[in-house]
């Protein structure tokens, strides 16, 4: 009686290594993917912003608000004299407005004169202005609040919004450009739709060209 015996397995075939065409377009179809959605508030945020900067008057709401306000500092710390307007106590009076005022935003500008102190604050829709007499202390306040689109719209363009917001905005510029440029590249490893993808891609560049040469005044 003769006794069969299992054939032996085979030894599993080593894997290819995948192909550097593959290995790209696998590449840029994760960044274009994960960039779009680290990027997508940003994203969306400078769309609708764009909209509202090009049409102010669908969004213009109340208007802005204006508030006067009157005081006085106190005179010691304003130094009157031509000569002694390096003395003027420029740390005490901006907190000061700060404090009994509820003054926001950043200090734009302290300007000393002979007879007064112009004291500036800024921030995204926002302002403050203040002119103090330098022999009385006595001090006029004007703000002008411009509301939530305004707001908007600043921050849109990185007005009075301070340094860590300005790299907020070139930051997201650069991802607009890396989602742009792997989506891009990922069109040339789809062949079904490439050759239409890049006609339309041309479409466009022609159009925007075509306009911003022929069309702007």
């Amino acid at each position: 009686m003769s006794v069969r015996t299992a054939p032996k397995p085979q030894p599993a075939e080593a894997s290819r290594p995948r192909p550097l065409r593959l290995k790209i377009a696998s590449w840029l179809r994760w960044a274009h993917i994960y960039l779009s959605m680290f990027s997508l508030l940003i994203v969306l945020f400078f769309s609708a912003t764009g909209i509202t900067l090009n049409h102010p008057t669908w969004f213009a709401g109340s208007g802005p608000r204006e508030t006067q306000i009157k005081g006085k500092i106190p005179a010691e710390w304003l130094a009157a004299g031509a000569a002694n307007s390096d003395k003027v106590a420029r740390l005490e009076i901006v907190e000061y407005l700060r404090k009994e005022n509820g003054v926001r935003g950043a200090l734009d500008e302290f300007r000393v004169d002979e007879t007064e102190c112009m004291v500036s604050f800024k921030s995204p829709s926002y302002s403050a202005d203040t002119f103090i007499d330098r022999t009385t202390g006595a001090y006029q306040l004007t703000t002008i609040e411009e509301g939530a689109v305004a707001y908007l719209n600043d921050l849109h363009k990185g007005r009075h919004s301070g340094g860590v917001w300005s790299t907020l905005i070139d930051a997201s510029a650069i991802f607009l450009v890396l989602i742009s440029m792997t989506g891009l590249g990922l069109i040339f490893y789809l062949k079904r739709i490439r050759v239409a993808a890049l006609l339309t891609a041309t479409a466009g560049i022609v159009l925007v060209t075509l306009i911003a040469r022929f069309l702007i005044p």
